[in-house]
């Protein structure tokens, strides 16, 4: 185990109970999140990087919350997120939208949750919105299906609201850890230059711009295909009859916020763990780590996304 890790575990953590696993970063928890998380000392994590089960109306095998209810139901962990996020903490909550019960129109729940964080009149529940992302699954089914493929009057829901809540308006983060890779025309741009000044469009583009600084800052778009088909923790689960976690976000989706908001030797916390695709991205950039899970077989099957773990179970 990580030394750093290991003496968080054994002093700050003390209060939490025995890990179910830990690898060289990491520990994993069978228990409730909110439970657990009340064990957790203030102001000891710096991001809290999870994607809570959605308001979905067919209730899945994970657990789901009605929309109705879905804001309450929250608010409980939000405090106890607020609680443990140092003060340049943040949280980033991938929330899925959903449908309205036998109609064609959008529920309105996750942006309710929003506005709840956010303008709460509980002093210790203010998160700023730091900004928000989104999620575009090349790769998602046309759904939902009556809508879509049936009737054919909508087009096919493929992008996932990811907002990124803060305690301060000042939180940790520095966006040249994850530049994208110059375009080819961009990498000719700077071989041969340009005139810099004014353009049609209003903007006035200064010699700056023709100095290379190693990447592209990406937008709040963020396209990734969740098409994992034959990983190191699928074909575990298949050689070991384990049922993998049915909805998993890919593990680029938490590298890229762990990365941007994050240092080496700070502690990520996933209390909605499922396959803890976080945990994973966390050990690979050598962030310390926890994850939260309820499901005991989707805790079993974490276990294969790190090649060096310690059973405790």
């Amino acid at each position: 185990m990580h030394l750093l890790l290991e003496e968080q575990l054994i002093g700050k953590f003390k209060d939490l109970p025995q890990p179910y696993y830990v690898t060289e970063y990491g520990a994993a928890y069978l228990g409730d999140a909110l439970e657990l998380s009340k064990l957790l000392p203030d102001k000891s994590v710096s991001l809290v990087m999870t994607s809570p089960p959605f308001a979905l109306n067919r209730k899945k095998a994970y657990g789901n919350v009605d929309s109705s209810k879905y804001v309450d139901w929250f608010t409980p962990f939000a405090k106890e997120f607020w609680r443990v996020l140092k003060d340049d903490g943040s949280l980033v909550i991938h929330i899925g939208g959903a449908w309205e019960k036998g109609q064609p129109t959008r529920s309105l729940y996750h942006f309710e949750l929003l506005l709840r964080l956010c303008r709460n009149n509980d002093s210790n529940l203010k998160f700023h919105l730091a900004q928000d992302f989104y999620w575009f699954n090349l790769a998602k089914l046309p759904s939902p299906a009556e809508w879509v493929t049936v009737r054919r009057i909508r087009v096919k829901d493929a992008v996932d609201p990811v907002w990124w809540l803060s305690k301060s308006p000042f939180p940790k983060a520095d966006n040249r850890k994850i530049l994208n890779q110059y375009s080819k025309a961009m990498q000719e741009l700077l071989k041969r230059g340009y005139n810099a000044g004014p353009r049609p469009s209003g903007h006035n583009i200064s010699s700056k711009f023709q100095k290379d600084l190693g990447g592209a800052i990406p937008p709040n778009f963020l396209a990734y295909a969740n098409t994992e088909s034959n990983s190191r923790y699928l074909r575990a689960c298949r050689e070991y009859s384990v049922q993998p976690h049915p909805a998993r976000y890919p593990i680029e989706l938490p590298k890229f916020f762990i990365k941007f908001l994050t240092e080496e030797g700070d502690l990520v916390l996933d209390p909605f763990g499922g396959s803890n695709a976080t945990g994973e991205a966390a050990e690979e950039t050598k962030r310390n780590w926890i994850c939260f899970e309820t499901n005991e077989n989707y805790l079993k099957g974490s276990r294969f996304r790190f090649e060096t773990v310690l059973d405790k179970r």
